[in-house]
């Protein structure tokens, strides 16, 4: 027996990117539709009314979703099922059709990689909607992207979600548009974009501020060697990545440390607006993962919820957790991308991984806003790569084929070998160690900018941010961390007047000590951030606008990475705007 035809008017009230994309793709009519969208601004609820308009005017008769991942077939099946579209979420290659009381079925880009003949037939049998669901990941291997083309060409429409239109390969995705730009390469085309800028000044996602920690790191190279290093100061790829394994190693300081920190603001959320605030740590490995829960249960005295693979069980481990008032869950890349659990409003970036596609990924789970006023606080390793992706959250990219390599950013081949073991043996094995790493909160980087001074964890001035109130605008947040940033620097130079004027009577007073070159990049990025937010008040312009802006005119990395010579070229032209 047919299912019913969904009702229309079942359907959530559609916000106003979903309903200028839904009126822009019904007057096209066209069989291929890119629709771009930032991660919560609800893709699934706009792509299931545009399955139900074609369903109940006869243009299609069915509907097949493909997911990246298992756990994702099923919460769109759910989706589907509470407005009248039932998906068949149990449908193996095996079963060659869906059964007659489904409109379609729900399967995996591995799935129709791995028969796309199967698809192909059930495609051809009844006039079909394909929903390419994070379409970017049929260019995850030629196996995948050669299988949707062959599966889906027979379907009469075709529309394609992604919230992250980029790769970093030259892998063309399947049933996307290309056009050459005026430097000769290809860019991917979308027929709706919705950006988190749009989406955060119309409070659909919540403003996101990331708490970057530093700290002294030591470690034993491969090669016997015992090196020592700040994360965060300028050094060679080899080295940041030595750092950044030593630091995010649970048997030293830093993760301890930072995992406090964040459980710390946790509390503070749960009691100041969200009472069922949920944390999230990504991490690198399963074994690292499970350090992490045993971490955060002696941090917290409750278990975290450990969610290792896409495995059976995890989704009902995900699925649990999203409906509890359970404080952390643990994963590695389970949780990484599409996965709802809307309370989810602190998370740790403990994670090897520094693509810009993984990072947007990873972010885009807690930017999903319930209520208005609610903030996502994301604390993360203070890595220039990292710091830089940090402060351009709100960047809109395309897919591009064709481009050089970008060799100021990081890479991940380096971190990769960094995390790996060497199987030395012999007399004297020699393998990478970590020996120490503490933390301290470096900067707050919120809109583009970069907020506060260096303040050891445990102390008061790390208390300061860690304690902002959980329900703010994005334009009290940015309010709030200039006046932080303002305390701190007042305060500092308190202190500062009151250690050169006790032996001034004593002795006239000496030439304060040159700075490093660590404190003159903090001096110069407080400065420009002063400047910037002092324009910001004449102007009404976005901090993150005037950065942009900066970067245009100057050239170079956001404020987060830039050298110490391109700070003074923005001080300096910032001043003359």
């Amino acid at each position: 027996m047919a299912p019913r035809l969904p009702a229309l008017d079942t359907f959530p009230p559609l916000r106003a990117w979903q309903r200028k994309a839904m009126v822009e793709y019904l007057r096209r009519r066209t069989e291929d539709f890119t629709a771009v969208a930032t991660p919560g601004a609800g893709k699934t609820t706009f792509a299931l009314r545009i399955a139900a308009e074609l369903l109940n005017d006869g243009t299609v008769e069915a509907v097949t979703v493909v997911a990246p991942t298992e756990h994702l077939k099923t919460q769109w099946a759910e989706s589907a099922a509470r407005v009248g579209i039932q998906l068949d979420a149990a449908f193996r290659n095996a079963d060659l059709h869906s059964a007659a009381d489904f409109h379609g079925a729900v399967v995996t880009y591995a799935q129709v990689g791995m028969a796309p003949q199967v698809h192909r037939r059930r495609t051809m049998t009844r006039r079909t909607l394909v929903i390419l669901d994070e379409i970017h990941h049929a260019g995850d291997s030629r196996t995948w992207g050669d299988g949707v083309k062959a599966a889906f060409e027979p379907a009469v429409r075709r529309l394609m979600l992604t919230g992250t239109p980029f790769r970093s390969d030259d892998n063309p995705i399947p049933f996307v548009s290309y056009e050459r730009g005026g430097d000769g390469l290809l860019r991917s085309r979308a027929d709706s974009v919705y950006g988190y800028s749009d989406a955060l000044r119309e409070g659909v996602v919540r403003p996101v501020l990331f708490l970057a920690y530093s700290g002294e790191t030591r470690w034993r190279t491969n090669a016997g060697e015992e090196l020592a290093a700040r994360l965060g100061e300028p050094m060679t790829q080899d080295l940041i990545a030595q750092a950044w394994r030593t630091a995010l190693d649970p048997a030293g300081d830093w993760m301890p440390q930072v995992l406090r920190a964040a459980d710390a603001r946790l509390t503070v959320l749960r009691a100041n607006g969200m009472p069922d605030a949920g944390g999230l740590v990504i991490a690198s490995d399963q074994q690292v993962a499970r350090s992490y829960a045993k971490l955060l249960e002696q941090v917290t005295g409750e278990k975290a919820a450990v969610v290792l693979s896409d495995d059976q069980g995890a989704s009902a481990r995900i699925a649990t957790f999203a409906a509890s008032e359970q404080r952390w869950l643990v994963a590695v890349r389970m949780v990484s991308e599409g996965v709802d659990i809307p309370r989810l409003a602190v998370g740790v970036y403990a994670t090897s991984a520094s693509t810009p596609l993984y990072f947007a990924q990873a972010i885009g789970r807690f930017v999903r806003a319930r209520r208005p006023g609610e903030t996502a606080s994301v604390f993360l390793p203070s890595v220039p790569h990292l710091l830089g992706l940090a402060s351009e959250m709100e960047a809109e990219r395309d897919h591009v084929l064709g481009k050089p390599k970008d060799s100021d950013g990081f890479d991940d081949d380096l971190l990769e070998r960094a995390q790996r073991d060497d199987q030395a043996s012999g007399e004297l094995e020699k393998r990478f160690a970590a020996l120490s790493a503490t933390a301290e909160l470096d900067q707050v980087i919120f809109d583009g900018a970069s907020f506060g001074t260096a303040a050891q964890a445990g102390t008061p001035e790390e208390e300061e941010y860690l304690g902002l109130p959980g329900l703010l605008t994005a334009d009290q947040v940015s309010m709030l961390l200039t006046k932080r940033q303002a305390e701190q620097l007042a305060a500092q130079r308190r202190r500062a007047a009151q250690r050169t004027a006790e032996p001034a009577a004593a002795a006239p007073s000496a030439a304060p000590p040159p700075m490093s070159a660590a404190q003159r990049r903090v001096a110069l990025r407080r400065q420009l951030n002063a400047l910037v937010a002092a324009r910001h008040h004449r102007t009404g312009q976005p901090h993150g606008k005037i950065h942009a802006e900066l970067r245009r005119l100057c050239g170079g990395p956001p404020s987060a990475q830039a050298t110490i010579e391109q700070l003074e070229e923005r001080i300096a032209t910032v001043q003359t705007l």
